[in-house]
């Protein structure tokens, strides 16, 4: 974008996501943001907060300076609230955290003791408001994410399927499987804008296959489309080999291997995108400083492969990668999800 500048349709975006929030006059809401978030959306969230009448407070803290090793890019995983124990009660006595730092609390490992207080999170990701207003979640997303989430949960077995040669398997069973639309209106929960994604964090030793990777498919921790093959092999979770000649593969190679520790190679989490309104073409069109590519996560028919925390494994690490990857075959159980890329 030319110039950052307070735009009507903007804060009309963000009010209208709080509407969806179904945030009530009488309850605490703090706005968290960190010294370096973008200033023009916690000036938008202000607005839109106070266009609907709603007191807040912000809470700031400071971006935490660089430290030595990789450089961390849309992890999901704020360090914010890292050493911050009064901020963190504070978030848990709230009843709405509207969550406006550069990383999002997605995987932060404060997030758990906010959402046990009761607060809801809702996530507003690091993104240009021009791309945050072109995806203001729709009441469909819910009962899309619902379904998904009720496939997930019953199936045993998941299977990723590509010409390119991917053949991914993934057991289900004892996964967590969130469904995110796009808001949240209940205690304890978290969403983030945009949304249209389910991910399942599998159980340990639950990922086994093979990703092909191609041009075209994304690196999202990186921003930028795959222009050569990558091909992964996972064993028990964790991407064994990284073949491939070009220079995704080696950027690859040399990323994993900064953080020196076997988690950074493990599985996150896996699912597939399903928002009609997510731009395949959108990491072609923004600068790098404008896009957290959440929107990229979330476009329809995806299948998002993940490397990095898992909770749900007990895994945290500062690692990881998100790599949507472009006309799989999503199977649950043998049924068709996604094919050759389209949702079923």
């Amino acid at each position: 974008m030319l110039t950052d500048r307070i735009e009507t349709g903007w804060i009309a975006a963000f009010a209208e996501v709080f509407e969806l929030c179904k945030i009530r006059k009488s309850e605490c809401v703090v706005l968290l943001c960190e010294s370096q978030s973008r200033a023009l959306n916690v000036h938008l969230a202000e607005l839109a907060l106070g266009q609907l009448g709603l007191s807040h407070f912000k809470l700031e803290v400071p971006t935490p300076g660089a430290v030595a090793g990789p450089i961390i890019r849309s992890s999901g995983a704020a360090q914010c609230l890292n050493g911050q124990e009064l901020a963190v009660k504070t978030l848990a006595e709230a009843d709405v955290v509207i969550d406006l730092t550069l990383e999002g609390l997605m995987h932060a490992p404060q997030t758990a003791a906010i959402l046990k207080g009761g607060a809801r999170i809702m996530n507003i990701s690091n993104e240009h408001p021009e791309a945050l207003a072109r995806t203001v979640p729709t009441s469909d997303l819910k009962d899309r994410a619902k379904e998904a989430v009720a496939r997930c949960r019953a199936a045993k077995v998941m299977t990723v399927r590509s010409d390119a040669g991917t053949d991914l398997r993934v057991a289900m069973e004892g996964a967590a499987t969130v469904g995110i639309w796009g808001w949240t209106d209940r205690p304890g929960t978290l969403a983030h804008w945009p949304g249209g994604i389910i991910v399942s964090f599998p159980k340990a030793g639950s990922v086994n296959g093979r990703l092909a990777y191609q041009p075209g498919d994304m690196n999202l921790t990186f921003k930028r489309y795959f222009d050569s093959s990558v091909e992964l092999t996972l064993v028990d979770d964790y991407v064994t080999d990284i073949a491939g000649r070009g220079t995704d593969a080696g950027l690859m190679r040399d990323y994993f291997a900064a953080f020196g520790e076997a988690d950074a190679y493990a599985t996150s989490h896996v699912g597939w995108g399903f928002n009609p309104g997510a731009r395949y073409e959108a990491l072609a069109m923004y600068d790098k400083r404008d896009t957290n590519c959440t929107e990229l996560r979330a476009v329809a028919g995806n299948f998002l492969y993940s490397t990095g925390a898992n909770e749900f494994a007990g895994r945290f690490t500062r690692g990881h990668f998100d790599l949507p990857m472009m006309g799989c075959d999503i199977a649950l159980d043998g049924h068709l999800v996604v094919e050759a890329g389209v949702l079923k």
